[in-house]
């Protein structure tokens, strides 16, 4: 699975398990809808209750392997402290804490920021005493340290407003230490593409191990005009005595990368390395490394 803003291409499910998108009335429980509206973004995606974790987790979980790649380059710039913006519940900053490096992790939502907390204080002091948190809306950051690493991973970038992003550029390069580095990944589309075919649907399975089966449908629209991506989570969930259908949706931002590279360079950082991985024929996941001396 690639993140929101790109494909999903798993076996078909059974046509029994899978719900149909759009569901209709669940004959036990009503639709329901995040209290938020809407997810904001990959890392940071706000849970509507304690149940829809599952399914955020099943959505950041194929970027694990990510981990390694970063805590590489992590070694390359000579350690930290490091800056995990859009850090959702750990997923990078506390396996980083458990390898020794000092990280700030930042996000929006303060329960994301809890889970991140509760996971290094049971790993134990060795990896919690490493670990700062700081709640903020990246499209307002103001930073007071310097880093060595700051990473915008499982396409953050996508969930900055474009009017918002040169100015959280700008600011990641002034707190980069001599030899730092910015590290961000994004999903590159063929716009062309895209307005040939501005919609998507796909199915899957979300992982859980309390018992629940949950399918979920996703369908995800694109907006070239205002640049945005929308996508649609229906999902059904059935346990031994119940079923109950959940939708949630995530907004987002289309990157344009030739777009983005100018932003880069307006801020003062030059792309080192560029890493780019072909999802389809309009779809390519891309990892940039970017220094300062743009």
């Amino acid at each position: 699975m690639h993140t929101p803003s790109g494909v999903f291409s798993p076996p078909p499910p059974p046509v029994a398990a899978a719900p149909s998108a759009p569901l209709g009335p669940a004959p036990r429980a009503a639709a329901v809808l995040s209290p938020a509206g809407f997810l904001p973004g990959l890392e940071s995606a706000e849970p509507a209750g304690e149940d829809s974790l599952w399914l955020q987790d099943a959505l950041l979980g194929p970027h694990s392997a990510d981990i390694v790649r970063y805590l590489g380059l992590a070694r390359d710039c000579g350690g930290g402290p490091v800056l995990d913006l859009g850090c959702g519940a750990g997923r990078l900053a506390v396996p980083f804490a458990r390898q020794g490096f000092r990280v700030e992790a930042v996000d929006r939502d303060a329960d994301s920021l809890e889970r991140l907390r509760a996971w290094g204080r049971r790993i134990g002091p060795q990896v919690s005493e490493r670990l700062v948190t700081t709640r903020a809306d990246l499209a307002g950051l103001r930073l007071r340290g310097g880093y060595r690493l700051v990473l915008l991973a499982g396409a953050m970038i996508s969930a900055v407003p474009p009017r918002a992003r040169p100015g959280l550029l700008r600011e990641i390069a002034a707190h980069l230490e001599p030899g730092g580095a910015l590290a961000l990944d994004f999903t590159a589309h063929r716009l062309r593409g895209l307005a040939e075919d501005p919609s998507r649907t796909w199915a899957f399975q979300v992982p859980r191990f309390d018992g629940v089966e949950e399918w979920t449908v996703a369908r995800q629209e694109f907006d070239l005009d205002g640049m945005g991506e929308h996508i649609t989570y229906h999902s059904v969930r059935t346990g031994k005595l119940s079923s109950e259908r959940v939708v949630t949706a995530t907004r987002k931002w289309i990157v344009d990368p030739e777009r983005l590279t100018a932003e880069l360079h307006g801020a003062g950082l030059r792309v080192e390395r560029r890493r780019g991985h072909r999802v389809d024929e309009r779809t390519e996941s891309v990892l940039l490394v970017c220094r300062a001396g743009g």
